[in-house]
Order: structure tokens, then sequence, then C-alpha cells
């Protein structure tokens, strides 16, 4: 595949909240053609223990969540930094997307955790392939916290400025994702999907 126009990009995490938000925040900045999505069932955030998290919808805005976080435990999602990422967030976009109810279609799916490929995987092999269009998924997992999003956003975007320049991707994929794994040292995942 030729790369005649920009590459449209998906990055996908559990709950498109974190890890995917930080990097579709980092590359559209960057001015690349980016969306984010989740692929678990619900939206799952931190709440003031382990075994109690706050669930959500993913229909559910980003500016509800804060605002009811707001009024559960201002001080506990102000310290955990919950708050200041929905705040980021809902300067992005509405509210978290679910990755299987897309039916938009992109270059290459870049995956923060190796359960979340599976899913993206999986929805593959539940929708109707026409064999029209090929699809680079990508895995580099990412640990779910503040910290590792942003240096995760950092190696995702230049993942695909590397894979932006290439004059032929599907041929030259696999030599940028080796290059990439020797210099970030973290083994990525890969394959090619179709629509």
């Amino acid at each position: 595949m030729k790369m005649d126009h920009e590459l449209t990009i998906a990055v996908v995490c559990s709950s498109n909240q974190n890890r995917s938000m930080e990097a579709h925040s980092f590359l559209s900045k960057k001015g690349f053609n980016v969306k984010s999505f989740g692929t678990g069932n619900q939206v799952k955030l931190p709440g003031p223990a382990l075994d109690k998290p706050n669930i959500y919808d993913f229909g559910t805005t980003y500016d509800a969540m804060y605002r009811d976080l707001m009024r559960k435990d201002y001080e506990l999602y102000t310290q955990n930094g919950i708050l200041h990422m929905l705040d980021r967030n809902r300067r992005i976009k509405a509210n978290p997307e679910r990755f299987q109810a897309s039916k938009e279609r992109f270059d290459l799916i870049i995956t923060c955790e190796e359960r979340v490929y599976d899913q993206v995987l999986e929805d593959f092999d539940n929708r109707e392939q026409n064999n029209e269009q090929a699809v680079h998924i990508i895995n580099i997992d990412i640990q779910d916290n503040h910290e590792e999003a942003t240096i995760g956003a950092f190696m995702i975007c230049e993942l695909v400025t590397m894979l932006s320049v290439s004059d032929d991707l599907d041929n030259e994929v696999d030599e940028i994702l080796q290059k990439f794994e020797s210099k970030v040292k973290r083994q990525v995942l890969h394959t090619v999907q179709f629509y």
C-alpha cells in the first residue's frame, strides 16, 4: 500500500480514558489524523478501593464522569489524577467510544495492551470482510498509569512517524517495527487484517 493519502489512525485501550486518550491528544497535536477507542464492555475508572471501580457506559460523556467524581470525592480524584485526565479528555472529544461499535476504517490500529489487541482481532474475525483495504494492527504494551501513558504516547508517536514516511508500508512495515523495537526495547505485536 503506497500511502497516497494521510494515514488514518486508531489508538485503542480498554476504557478509552488514559493510554489511548494520551496518545490521541499527542498525535493530534502533531497533526496526525487520529481517533481513539476502548474495547471493554464498560468504562472503568479507579474508585476508592481496588474492588470498587467507578463504572460507566461508553455513551457517558467525559464531562458527566468528571462532575460525578468531583461530587463523590473531589480530593481523592484530584490526588490520583483522574479529574485532570477527564478534563483533558473532554477537551479532545465528548465521550469514550467503543471500538467494536465503530464502522470506520483505518490504515493503522495501535493497541496499548495484548488483551486489547486480542479483542480487536476478535472483532475483525466477527466482521464481514470484503478484502478491500488492509489495516495494520500493532500492539505496544503500556501500563495503565499516567506516567506510562505519557511515555507510551511518545513511543506511539515515534512509531506512527516512522510508518507515515514509508513509501511502501506493506513491504517495509516489518523492517520499521524491528528498528522501532530495538530502539524502545519493547516487543510489539503486528498483524494485517482486511476490511
